[in-house]
């Protein structure tokens, strides 16, 4: 009898579906990732707005846990899950995008380098031995194709966005991203609709209203964290 037909052993194999045609491995990383920090991204014609929560231990120094990275000038990305496996790609991503500086003399499209990270994604659910990244990454970036926001899973998929959410919040953050999300929308508006969103979104887990946002302008495509004072006066 095989390994693979006892109870249970759908579970333990990467590389085996089980009958109705799942792999549990990659379903328990993405719950990992729906029980995570909320993280989200949106896009408007003036720019792109990548915001997280930032849940810090009382002892901890607060600058050490970030959620949200820089990949090159015009790309950051917002993680969410396993900070190690996120560290890993988010470094794949930035040599992969100064190596295309370097061979080509322009900024890598955002597509592009979000396309690579979930190549390496993918690679890891073919292959016995290992197991799936247990990161979703939110990427945006403004590039010669405008303003751009891809959201990227587990499996080694991903899609383009307007606006999209991931972790514990993403419900909470979806629902009002439906309700007040208009594509004319500048950056202000933006920046005040994310920062509205997660902390609705801390508000609804009775957690402390502690979040990072960054801009990429697309006057200057060049990406920037606002301050926390900034944050504030958008919370008030």
């Amino acid at each position: 009898m095989s390994v693979f037909a006892a109870p249970g052993a759908y579970d333990r194999a990467i590389t085996v579906f089980s009958p109705d045609g799942r792999l549990f491995q990659v379903e328990y990383a993405m719950e990992l990732v729906n029980r995570g920090a909320t993280i989200l991204g949106i896009r408007c014609a003036e720019g792109v707005v990548i915001g997280a929560e930032e849940n810090v231990e009382p002892l901890e120094e607060a600058e050490y846990s970030w959620k949200i990275f820089k990949v090159d000038e015009h790309i950051g990305v917002a993680i969410v899950g396993l900070s190690s496996d996120a560290r890993m790609l988010i470094d794949q991503a930035r040599v992969y995008a100064q190596s295309n500086k370097l061979t080509y003399d322009e900024p890598i499209d955002t597509e592009v380098v979000t396309k690579r990270i979930c190549d390496i994604k993918q690679l890891y659910t073919q292959h016995a031995g290992v197991r799936p990244f247990g990161v979703s990454l939110i990427f945006g970036g403004v590039d010669k194709a405008g303003t751009r926001l891809f959201g990227t899973h587990p499996s080694g998929t991903y899609r383009g966005f307007k606006a999209t959410a991931q972790g514990a919040g993403r419900e909470t953050v979806l629902a009002i991203l439906k309700e007040e999300y208009r594509e004319d929308m500048n950056l202000e508006e933006t920046i005040k609709l994310a920062v509205k969103c997660l902390t609705k979104a801390l508000e609804a887990r009775q957690l402390p209203p502690r979040i990072k946002i960054a801009v990429i302008p697309s006057e200057t495509k060049k990406m920037e964290m606002l301050s926390d004072d900034k944050i504030e006066r958008y919370m008030k």
